[in-house]
């Protein structure tokens, strides 16, 4: 296969760690061509989009090599394959309309564009309510602090934002309740979501990857740092692989489902005790820590089903 990555700049990329990354070398190692470009290497010329991209390849030693870009039509890749870390800005917007017409044109785009674009991963958990914590999505002050007067603790977050930013944890007896809204909402206007504060989160954010609608047998739980309610690993968290709960299954494989139907090839799903609380469905991560725990390579697999796919 041909096999197109789009992705944050290579120099930003931690190498030991990404999940793009470990996908690309398992894909090398099966004998595909690499490619790479970023968000702004797509443009649309009339009605033709085209898209400045160079060969990718790794080195023996771990190192990388790369050709000098040029301009080529999507369609010629088996899969663009969408790697672009959040968050989902108005530049993020405007890329899922550009692999949108590529698409159109013939090009082969995962996750599918119109998919990334219409599950938010924050609100999507209101398409699986039987799976998710209560919550509510406001900018409204007065209704945000009834909910924490019916629940008492709560989580408050952006709907944009990625690797933990923006989250906090509020109670009743905060003292900087009111500024911490106003902040987020930006003065009541901008949404975003409240839920009720999950205690299992101390064991863990599950993160549960989902290659073509089916579940990893693994979860990634990232567990929170002493004195932190996150368990981002981007905000310190520890990574500990375990194997799926029949309640983590049950998540998984209904969700799984639905996702495929709407082309979401490779999905994170975020599980704190018994509650779904995220979709992730742009760039998933945790493979590579999976992978150094347990007898399960994702990224290996995530090829696999590619193959599959395309053929």
């Amino acid at each position: 296969m041909k096999l197109l990555f789009i992705l944050d700049p290579l120099n930003a990329l931690i190498t030991y760690k990404d999940t793009s990354l470990a996908i690309m070398r398992a894909a090398q190692a099966r004998g595909h061509a690499l490619w790479v470009c970023e968000q702004h290497d797509w443009q649309l010329q009339h009605e033709v989009v085209t898209v400045d991209a160079q060969t990718f390849e790794f080195n023996g030693d771990g190192s990388c090599k790369t050709s000098d870009k040029s301009t080529v039509s999507p369609a010629d890749f088996d899969a663009v394959i969408m790697r672009k870390d959040p968050p989902f800005d108005n530049e993020y917007l405007y890329s899922t309309y550009l692999l949108e017409l590529a698409q159109q044109q013939g090009a082969c785009i995962i996750n599918d564009p119109a998919a990334i674009r219409g599950w938010n991963e924050k609100l999507s958990v209101a398409q699986f309510p039987q799976f998710a914590p209560p919550f509510i999505v406001t900018s409204q002050q007065d209704k945000i602090l009834a909910f924490l007067a019916t629940h008492q603790d709560i989580i408050v977050k952006p709907l944009d934002g990625m690797g933990g930013s923006g989250i906090f944890r509020l109670r009743k007896d905060d003292p900087n309740i009111y500024a911490i809204l106003e902040t987020l909402t930006q003065f009541q206007t901008q949404t975003i979501m409240v839920q009720r504060y999950i205690p299992d989160i101390v064991k863990g954010d599950k993160r549960i990857l989902v290659i073509n609608g089916e579940p990893l047998q693994y979860a990634l739980a990232r567990i929170p740092k002493t004195g932190e309610t996150r368990g981002n690993l981007a905000a310190g968290g520890k990574g500990v692989a375990q194997p799926l709960s029949p309640r983590d299954k049950e998540i998984a494989e209904t969700v799984g489902s639905v996702l495929k139907q709407h082309g979401l090839f490779l999905v994170g799903l975020d599980v704190i005790g018994d509650y779904l609380t995220e979709v992730n469905v742009t760039s998933p991560t945790g493979m590579v820590e999976i992978a150094a725990q347990t007898d399960c390579d994702p990224a290996k697999l995530m090829v696999e089903a590619l193959e599959k796919q395309i053929a």
